[in-house]
């Protein structure tokens, strides 16, 4: 019976492989532009902060739009295509960078073809990842939701990781040409991996409304939502808390949470198809609580990266708990909706925390941000405790 588990797990991991590979370079040159936008656009072209927040946030705004579409997309003409046309989509707005540096004499007019850029990349992004985790989902046995989930995801975290420092090197020793010629060629290069991969037909049904799917994966989306909180109340806040409190080595935190990240990934991800997304997120949400209320109440560095640590173990698995549960909730043919829907959520989330927790800070002491954020993801382990008072069978079982 081991042998057979064993052999499925390595089944799985083969035809998942190349998605995530796709999924790896698509979000490493979003990675690459982080950490240099802000350098281009304030040094480069002479804006000022709220032209950077703009250019920044402009990704997001776009891909929060796109779910709807790029869900539907997916489910009506096929997982793959949607991969293909969010790396073309990626692929020129590289070409949209380098136009924009090709007209940044008239700087007003570049960073308009840069916002158009961004835009464009928001989009792609939200295409190939929505289509992505479908694409695995149509692959692999159904029992296997959480595991795609989480393996896809894992992929999306490495590129954010390895993409930062990346994209900062290249800049310092190319400038934002060399951003600009790596976010069109890295897409393209990656269709060449896209082809001979196996397609899988959309499934013929009446149309389904974001509303109505939107209605069914609510309240996992919710609760992913608030789990969110403390991710973002790390990558955002930790190294102002260890610079506040005269620690050194700020970024070890990063590495802790990163490590133990990627390590409940590597080792749980098929804990909730075998015993329920719910009750994962339930047990993953409070470790993560008690690790932000660990950096929340940390008098030395060492009891920070233990809860920086924590948050890191914990959210990895509140994300794809949650997720099995959205996608019980909709039918085969409608998971590319129900995946864009539920990231929505996270995108919302993502852009809505990071302001607050920082109001917070400015009318309290940095380390109360991490009771705040602790407190809400205590709110996310409640909305699972629900999900499990009130499960619903698989949706599709019986099509």
């Amino acid at each position: 019976m081991s042998a057979i588990v064993a052999n499925g797990e390595r089944s799985a991991a083969l035809m998942l492989l190349p998605i995530m590979c796709v999924v790896f370079v698509a979000f490493l040159v979003i990675g690459f532009a982080l950490p240099v936008l802000p350098l281009h656009v304030h040094d480069g072209l002479g804006f000022g902060t709220f032209v950077v927040g703009l250019v920044a946030g402009s990704q997001f705004a776009a891909s929060l739009i796109s779910r709807p579409w790029a869900g539907h997309y997916s489910d009506r003409r096929g997982a793959k295509r949607g991969v293909v046309g969010g790396l073309l989509a990626a692929a020129t707005s590289g070409l949209l960078y380098l136009l924009s540096l090709v007209l940044s004499g008239a700087p007003l007019v570049s960073v308009a073809v840069l916002l158009l850029g961004r835009g464009l990349l928001g989009a792609a992004e939200s295409f190939i990842i929505t289509a992505a985790v479908s694409w695995g989902l149509a692959l692999v046995d159904r029992r296997s939701t959480g595991k795609v989930i989480a393996w896809v995801g894992s992929a999306m975290f490495a590129a954010f990781v390895i993409g930062a420092p990346a994209g900062s090197a290249l800049y310092s020793a190319y400038g934002f040409a060399a951003i600009a010629f790596a976010t069109s060629a890295a897409p393209l290069a990656t269709l060449l991996l896209v082809a001979p991969l196996p397609t899988v037909d959309p499934v013929q049904q009446s149309r389904v409304s974001f509303v109505d799917v939107i209605g069914a994966v609510w309240v996992p989306g919710f609760g992913s939502a608030l789990g969110s909180v403390g991710f973002g109340a790390v990558t955002t806040f930790i190294a102002l808390l260890f610079a506040n409190r005269g620690w050194a080595d700020g970024w070890l935190a990063y590495t802790a949470y990163a490590t133990a990240f990627i390590l409940a990934r590597l080792f749980f991800s098929h804990v909730a198809d075998a015993i329920g997304g719910a009750k994962v997120a339930l047990s993953c949400a409070l470790i993560e609580a008690v690790g932000q209320a660990m950096i929340w109440l940390a008098v030395r560095p060492e009891m920070a990266l233990a809860g920086a640590a924590l948050t890191g173990f914990g959210f990895s698995l509140v994300y794809p708990g949650f997720g099995v549960e959205a996608v019980r909730r909709v039918s085969a043919q409608s998971r590319g909706l129900a995946m864009g829907a539920y990231t929505a959520f996270l995108d919302l989330a993502q852009g809505l925390a990071s302001p607050a927790l920082g109001l917070i800070a400015t009318g309290a002491r940095l380390n109360v941000v991490f009771l705040a954020s602790a407190l809400t993801v205590l709110c996310a382990a409640l909305v699972a405790a629900w999900l499990m008072a009130h499960p619903v069978a698989i949706e599709g079982s019986a099509q």
